[in-house]
């Protein structure tokens, strides 16, 4: 853990606080002190006595900020079409219309999507963006750029798709790319941008859609590349039976096999969905240390299935949340993903199948240990980032509930009195300070009515 400065800078104080670290340690009343980015203590009653500016707490619970491992920012303007079809309708909606997208379009989208995390309590964001049009232009650039304006940590994964329909794929061909264009570009996003430094802001991972958009040579050319680089792997895995069918038919085995097959295991990968894995695969990815994105909203919006969370965790597998694609997630909204977390898994393994604190851990320290962050994020501990969300809980929706964790995650969505990224105010009172949300959303719905029009 790197050195933390000596000075303080800023003072929570008065509120509840939960720090999901190890020990599970929780304070009814507690402060936390904040030294430039770094957290410099927590502790329970009164903060100490120092001259600096301070947040009043009162009312309020203070939790790590909310990491989010795995969404398609792009998506944001998008949102409400195909609003009642499956996985591979949606799609084949939707990529004619997603095959316009250019730079313009892409920082209009992922800004709204990033703010909207902010005002949801996310500090930390993955991003999983799979489609260059030829004519698009530098797309993970926009988003980048986006991400530094609202604020948030955030892991661009550098996407490819190389299977199109002609060769047996599920995109069109207008929307893939050569195998030697995505590795070129792959390592390209890697030198421009990737910090591996203990608070970075951006970091790259590498990551080809899916089993069903991406040919065997990419994903092993992208393992290759990436364990040589350092950065991790990311794709979507085992999302839906269409998917399970399709790889059974055209490889010959589970989606979760054919990955293992092809070297795409271990600590350094990361798989978004994981609905539909058996005994076999369950065990072999928590062996390895592969982590799970689970998208709960996204898996019932598109009638995907109910992953088997209780399972991974049981066998010790890491697992985080995501929101997903706001084309099927249109809410884009971090906090009430592990509400539906735990009530996705309630409803189908009963009211034991997921506490709220675990509930709370997946959307913090899950979601760190998921990108590779634990040491940095996802719990209140000195020496880590100064990544906080404040929540207030002295509302009239949350009145006569005496325990914060229960309000935070089966209570209504709370206002979020204060974001803290990198000892940096994003949010303040339910209001994203970085970035105009208004101008944001007449851009949003002006950029979806010319894209909608072009793929007509």
């Amino acid at each position: 853990m790197g050195a933390v400065s000596q000075t303080p800078t800023l003072v929570i104080d008065g509120c509840a606080v939960v720090t999901v670290d190890a020990a599970g340690a929780e304070y009814p009343r507690g402060y936390v002190v904040l030294h430039g980015n770094r957290i410099g203590a927590v502790g329970p009653g009164d903060a100490p006595d120092l001259d600096v500016p301070r947040i009043d707490g009162r009312g309020c619970l203070l939790t790590p900020g909310l990491v989010n491992t795995h969404h398609h920012l792009y998506q944001w303007v998008t949102r409400g079409l195909a609003a009642d079809a499956s996985l591979f309708d949606w799609l084949t909606t939707l990529y004619p219309i997603w095959a316009g997208i250019d730079e313009e379009s892409v920082r209009i989208a992922a800004t709204g999507a990033l703010a909207a995390l902010a005002r949801t309590g996310c500090s930390t964001t993955a991003d999983h963006h799979y489609l260059f049009p030829s004519e698009g232009g530098d797309l993970l650039g926009a988003e980048i750029a986006a991400a530094a304006a609202v604020g948030l940590r955030f892991h661009p994964c550098r996407g490819a798709m190389d299977l199109g329909a002609s060769a047996g794929g599920l995109p069109p061909d207008s929307v893939v790319e050569s195998l030697d264009a995505v590795l070129a570009a792959s390592a390209d996003a890697i030198a421009r941008w990737h910090d591996p430094s203990f608070d970075a802001m951006v970091r790259i991972a590498l990551a080809p859609c899916s089993p069903f958009s991406v040919t065997a040579d990419l994903l092993r050319e992208s393992a290759a590349l990436a364990r040589a680089e350092g950065v991790r792997l990311h794709t979507h895995l085992a999302e839906t039976l269409d998917e399970q069918d399709y790889c059974l038919a055209t490889y010959g085995c589970t989606p979760a096999r054919y990955l293992e097959r092809l070297g795409w295991i271990g600590h350094d990968v990361w798989y978004a969905h994981a609905v539909h894995l058996d005994d076999a695969a369950i065990a072999t990815i928590a062996k390895a240390g592969s982590g799970i994105a689970h998208c709960p909203t996204s898996n019932g919006r598109l009638g995907a299935g109910v992953a088997r969370i209780p399972d991974l965790l049981a066998a010790g597998a890491t697992v985080g949340l995501g929101v997903d694609g706001a084309a099927s997630n249109e809410a884009g909204s971090m906090i009430e993903e592990p509400r539906n977390a735990l009530l996705t898994a309630r409803a189908a393994r009963g009211p034991r199948a997921m506490t709220v604190r675990t509930a709370l851990e997946l959307a913090t320290m899950g979601g760190a240990r998921v990108l590779g962050r634990a040491a940095e994020i996802g719990s209140i501990e000195p020496g880590k980032l100064a990544d906080l969300a404040l929540w207030r809980l002295d509302t009239p929706a949350h009145a006569g509930i005496d325990d914060p964790v229960t309000a935070l995650i089966l209570g209504s969505p709370p206002p979020l009195a204060a974001l803290i990224v990198n000892g940096r105010e994003v949010v303040r009172d339910g209001e994203v300070r970085t970035v105009d949300e208004e101008s944001v959303g007449r851009e949003v719905a002006r950029a979806q009515a010319l894209l909608v029009a072009a793929a007509r």
